[in-house]
Formats: C-alpha cells, structure tokens, sequence
C-alpha cells in the first residue's frame, strides 16, 4: 500500500467512527423532539379516552331515552284503551235483552277499533280480489264461477300497522 491510500484508508477510518458515533448518541435536538412527540402522544391517548368514554355515555343515553319513549307510547296507547275496557264491563254487568247486549258490543268493537284505527291499524281487503301471498294466507281452494285466484271467503281477518303486515288474512281461494 503506497503512502496515499494509507492517508485515504485513515480518512475513512475517522469518517466510519465520527458516523458510528453520530447513530449511537442523539443529538440535544434529537432527544427535544422525541420528549416532545412522547408528550404529544400522550395528550392524543388521554382524548382519544375521552372520547370513547363520550361516546359510551351517549350510547347509554339514547338507549335509555329509546326505551323511555316506548314506555310512554305504551301508556299513551293503553289510557285509550281504558275507557274500552270500562264499557266492556259495564256490559258485563248489565241486564236487558240480548239485542240491547248485542248491540252495546257492538258498539265498544267499533270503539275499539277506532282507538287501533287511530294508531296506523287497518284491516286486509280479501274478499272478490285477486290472490296476494303477501297479505293472504290460503287455507283452501274452491271449484267455483269465480276467476282462477280470487278470495273468495275470508275466514279471518288480516290487519296491517303502518303498512307492515300484523297477520295475514286466512281465505278460501278460487280453483
């Protein structure tokens, strides 16, 4: 080795250990920074419990405010059923003709069903219409006049409330 690639081998020497020094000991402005993101992440880790914490405290909230307003529904709906039932057991105790018991049925059914009515309850059209699987519910089928089909017997009533099907209507169905 002549004497210049010794004075360049020696030059690399100093460089390799000034850059192995350099990886080994942070610099002031290094350590400043890594304190300043530890700080910074903390903060961010203690909102991020809050926020969750917020967050589970409104899920507890709206479900307890959901189920307070289903219970006030149902009251609502059963103080209109009362003066139904009061009827129903003034009947009970009344003593007349059979046509006058008859008809006070009658009417408490239709007050009945206005109360229901009231609350999006509406009765199935089955008899002389096409056949719907949807809202009918065939029991049987009849050789008849009528159109392949056609209801033509309803033995039970269907009802929908709020256009969502309660029960479906039992019929008798055209052959």
């Amino acid at each position: 080795m002549n004497e210049e690639e010794k004075k360049i081998f020696a030059e690399e020497e100093v460089l390799s250990g000034e850059l192995e020094e350099s990886r080994q000991t942070p610099s002031d402005a290094d350590s400043t920074e890594l304190v300043r993101l530890q700080e910074e992440n903390a903060q961010l880790f203690a909102r991020l419990q809050r926020l969750q914490a917020d967050f589970d405290n409104y899920r507890k909230r709206v479900k307890a405010d959901k189920q307070e307003w289903t219970a006030q529904a149902v009251c609502d709906i059963v103080r209109e059923l009362l003066p139904v039932v009061d009827n129903l057991e003034r009947a009970l105790e009344a003593s007349g003709s059979p046509e006058l018991l008859l008809s006070g049925v009658d009417l408490v059914t239709k007050q009945f069903l206005s109360v229901l009515n009231k609350h999006g309850l509406s009765t199935i059209e089955a008899c002389g219409v096409q056949f719907d699987p949807t809202c009918h519910h065939a029991i049987m089928q009849l050789e008849c006049a009528e159109p392949e089909n056609m209801v033509v017997e309803e033995l039970q009533k269907g009802y929908r409330l709020n256009q969502r099907l309660l029960r479906p209507s039992m019929v008798k169905v055209a052959k």
